[in-house]
């Protein structure tokens, strides 16, 4: 569902919402049993729920009256005017050497490292909500599908929020998947929609997995929070490290910027790319999401090589131009000296070789 939406709508309409239009599965499942015992022992959970090292407040300025109100009105290109361009690119036949990115559109990518396949956070079902008529995605955007996914040895998933776990796309995916690597409490949707316990690795923040044999995955702090239908917090929302045969990448889900982007970067760095979130932001929730300045601020912070904005590209999840975001962080990096990669959709570039940086946005 629309960020603003999630952020503003009451629970009773939620719950019409849900009662009218969706089964239950698509809500997944609040953690219980040992699950929740497990949850309780871990530092950041307090009063109920998840908590983030800073205080987060998700509606930081003005009023949910008045925000409804501007997201309502008209505004001037938060939709792409065309379809957007995308490259469409066999997926199976990605290179078995050095480590592969291909982009599907906001949070959405394939890492190809050696011979392991990695799938972070799929949304392909063609909405960023429950329901049809809330957070469509842009003409053209959705050009990759399931049925395009080659076998997933890892499906790596940051947190809850729809946008970035998808019922439709996860459920359909589960015949491809081999393991799944989230954050804690995330399993027990994915048990909802019939992914085996035995599938899935639940990480608390600075806990690590080794799979693959040669994967490793840490878990870490990201700014944000989690919930898919009434109570925020029941999972916790992480970025993590992933380490590979040569290659060391921060995926950092969504995050609004704060001390751990710097942290990180002293005890993890340097990456040699960071994929960080850039787009659907708003002055009145600066705690959650990032400007696209503060994006670029926080690749230097993590002492990443190059910068992949994510998180834009494919939903109007905010109030902002839809190219707004690209355009903000390009100046921001090119003042910092920071390389960027911009690829289109679907568009593959190897780490460590040339980088796509056409601005094809305009």
């Amino acid at each position: 569902m629309p960020l603003l939406l999630i952020v503003l709508l009451s629970s009773s309409v939620l719950a019409f919402i849900a009662k009218k239009y969706l089964g239950s599965r698509v809500f997944g499942h609040t953690p219980s049993g040992t699950r929740l015992s497990r949850i309780k022992e871990v530092t950041n959970y307090r009063d109920g729920s998840f908590q983030n090292i800073s205080p987060t407040p998700v509606m930081a300025k003005g009023s949910m009256a008045s925000s409804m109100r501007d997201y309502l009105r008209p505004g001037k290109d938060r939709q792409p005017s065309q379809p957007l361009p995308s490259v469409k690119t066999d997926l199976s036949t990605l290179p078995s050497d050095g480590a592969t990115v291909v982009w599907f559109g906001h949070s959405s990518y394939l890492l190809k490292i050696a011979v392991k396949t990695i799938l972070v956070d799929p949304v392909f079902s063609g909405n960023a909500s429950p329901v049809a008529f809330f957070g469509k995605n842009y003409p053209g955007s959705n050009v990759y599908g399931v049925v395009d996914m080659p076998e997933i040895d890892i499906l790596l998933l940051t947190h809850d929020h729809y946008d970035h776990l998808d019922y439709k796309t996860i459920s359909q995916l589960r015949p491809k998947v081999k393991q799944v690597v989230t954050s804690l409490g995330v399993g027990a949707h994915l048990e909802r929609w019939d992914y085996s316990p035995e599938m899935i690795t639940e990480l608390a923040w600075h806990e690590e997995a080794q799979l693959e044999g040669s994967l490793r995955f840490t878990a870490l702090p990201a700014r944000h929070f989690s919930g898919r239908l009434f109570k925020r917090g029941q999972t916790l929302w992480s970025s993590f490290v992933l380490d590979g045969p040569g290659y060391k990448l921060y995926l950092g889900g969504d995050s609004g910027y704060d001390t751990h982007f710097r942290e990180i970067g002293e005890k993890y760095g340097p990456f040699d790319l960071a994929l960080l979130e850039c787009g659907q932001y708003n002055q009145n929730w600066p705690y959650i999401h990032m400007m696209p300045e503060e994006t670029a601020q926080a690749a230097l912070d993590l002492r990443a090589k190059v910068l992949l904005p994510v998180h834009w590209g494919k939903f109007t999840l905010a109030l902002h131009p839809w190219y707004e975001p690209i355009e903000r962080v390009s100046l921001r990096a090119q003042e910092l000296g920071l390389p960027l990669v911009t690829p289109m959709i679907g568009q593959p570039f190897t780490i460590g070789e040339n980088l796509p940086g056409n601005a094809w946005w305009r």
